[in-house]
């Protein structure tokens, strides 16, 4: 039988290369482990130094948004305003026309052009003298016929 042992006592050259290839491996994690007490400390002041630019980045990106929104809000207040202008010329140039020629049925056609805003209620219109409107008009809608 092959005892392992035999191998190393019969090769003394093999056991030297395997003490050699310990201590290599030995000293290489070794220095391994030295470099890196070095090399960290750089690496992360390198990573902060990279993090801190995206940051910078990202605020300045932030900013410009910032200012295109002030930009399209003010360009949307002068539209508004130019707009409320025509609106109010037109107003005015209404008013004008109207003026010498204003009647009381034109007047009830401005109240009955107004209430068409009531989308939810169904409205009959009644013409009477004073223009008022008739409040009894749901008042089958509570007494139910008996």
């Amino acid at each position: 039988m092959y005892n392992n042992n035999q191998m190393f006592n019969n090769s003394p050259d093999l056991r030297m290369k395997i003490v050699k290839a310990g201590v290599w491996c030995v000293s290489g994690i070794v220095l391994l482990i030295v470099a890196m007490a070095f090399i960290r400390p750089w690496y992360n002041v390198w990573s902060q130094e990279m993090e801190g630019k995206a940051e910078f980045a990202k605020a300045e990106q932030n900013r410009k948004i910032k200012i295109e929104e002030a930009r399209a809000n003010l360009e949307a207040e002068k539209l508004n305003a130019q707009a409320e202008v025509e609106r109010a010329k037109g107003a005015a140039e209404a008013i004008r026309i109207e003026n010498g020629s204003i009647t009381p049925t034109y007047i009830q056609y401005l109240w009955v052009r107004q209430q068409s805003d009531l989308n939810d209620k169904t409205v009959i219109y009644v013409p009477t003298e004073s223009n008022l409107p008739i409040l009894e008009s749901t008042r089958l809608l509570d007494n139910p016929k008996e």
